[in-house]
């Protein structure tokens, strides 16, 4: 919701209005492009992943459908709060404009910006000189993901056993109801437990979709380490270009001293082609060693600007990754013990089960 003061005869901004999670995607792919420098926060899963087998993984299904909108607006919240996303024209125009909001975003240019897949494999593999500190990042990334995997498959493991073992429970009701029916004396008290047993076996459909909502906590930081990556990717993109524009203007002064001194130091098809074919004329030469000059001089200034750029991003990007980690810390702490106070408890709920059997059997 919009908080700017209105002057008189403004209309209010809408505080309400539809977003289809495309466009949800259009703006996160908009925010990781325009600024590279920063972990932006990711979006929910589109179809649900790493569920116990009896929630339904359909992506239309209604509980599904509202803990994606509670993880889509929790994205919303992440980017607000972001000292420099929250100061983005565009985000401020999709909270509050209902339509021609996808125009501006076209109009940004930011598709141009955009690097290929292509570029960025190649730059991975061919960058002489890796940042020891994004390597580490980027392993640290994959190491993440791989564990929050691992601990969302196992607690959908669990699940399923758990929600086995309650519903189990539920015979025992069955069966207390059935025994009380050929028991006068006891009757009343084996129908009360089976009653208690009965209501212990229904409460794990809750129990399991509260739990989902301390998954979904868990998940958001499964897709964050794509978000380190995508930081990662960039930084080698940069000093790939670097390489290359230092490469450039190394092979250029070659060149030029190479036509100066009437050298050639190295094999190449323009030194086989002026033995075959004679020498160039002082004037050819002269004029080439010209051109080679202003290159060389474009190029230096070229490499001075990226040299800035890389530092520049170097900088900005960690002192965001640093933000991260302390919000990743302080997210992870308070999800894991919310985790474990519900299962203390839905233990305790067990236990007072079990307390209520114990009472209705002592008063046969």
């Amino acid at each position: 919701r919009a908080v700017e003061s209105q002057s008189e005869g403004q209309c209010a901004p809408v505080d309400s209005l539809w977003r289809r999670y495309s466009e949800f995607e259009l703006l996160r792919n908009y925010l990781s492009v325009t600024y590279p420098h920063i972990v932006v926060p990711p979006l929910p899963e589109k179809r649900a992943d790493f569920v116990w087998h009896k929630l339904s993984a359909d992506n239309m299904d209604p509980d599904f459908v509202e803990r994606r909108r509670i993880g889509l607006e929790n994205f919303l919240l992440r980017v607000a709060s972001h000292p420099v996303l929250c100061e983005d024209k565009i985000f401020y125009s999709f909270l509050t404009q209902e339509g021609g909001w996808k125009e501006m975003v076209s109009e940004t240019g930011f598709q141009l910006k955009a690097d290929s897949r292509l570029k960025a494999l190649n730059a991975t593999f061919r960058v002489k000189n890796p940042d020891k500190r994004f390597t580490e990042l980027k392993h640290y990334s994959d190491e993440l993901q791989s564990v929050i995997s691992h601990l969302l498959r196992v607690r959908a493991r669990v699940a399923d056993r758990l929600y086995g073992v309650y519903k189990v429970h539920g015979n025992y009701g069955r069966v207390f109801s059935e025994w009380s029916a050929i028991e006068k004396e006891m009757g009343d008290g084996l129908q009360s437990a089976g009653h208690h047993m009965d209501v212990y076996a229904a409460s794990i459909d809750d129990i399991l979709e509260e739990e989902e909502h301390y998954a979904d906590q868990l998940k958001e930081y499964l897709f964050y380490a794509e978000a380190l990556r995508a930081v990662c990717r960039k930084h080698e993109l940069m000093q790939y270009d670097l390489e290359m524009a230092a490469q450039d203007l190394t092979s250029k002064k070659q060149q030029c001293e190479e036509l100066a001194t009437g050298t050639v130091r190295t094999f190449s098809l323009k030194g086989m082609t002026s033995k075959l074919f004679g020498q160039e004329t002082t004037e050819q030469r002269e004029a080439k060693i010209k051109v080679l000059e202003e290159q060389i001089q474009e190029g230096e200034e070229q490499l001075k600007s990226k040299n800035l750029e890389g530092r520049d991003f170097v900088k900005s990007a960690w002192a965001d990754i640093e933000r991260f980690k302390e919000q990743k810390n302080h997210d992870l702490k308070e999800a894991l013990i919310s985790y474990a106070v519900m299962q203390i408890s839905m233990c305790k709920k067990g236990i007072q089960v079990w307390t209520n059997a114990k009472e209705c059997f002592s008063k046969m």
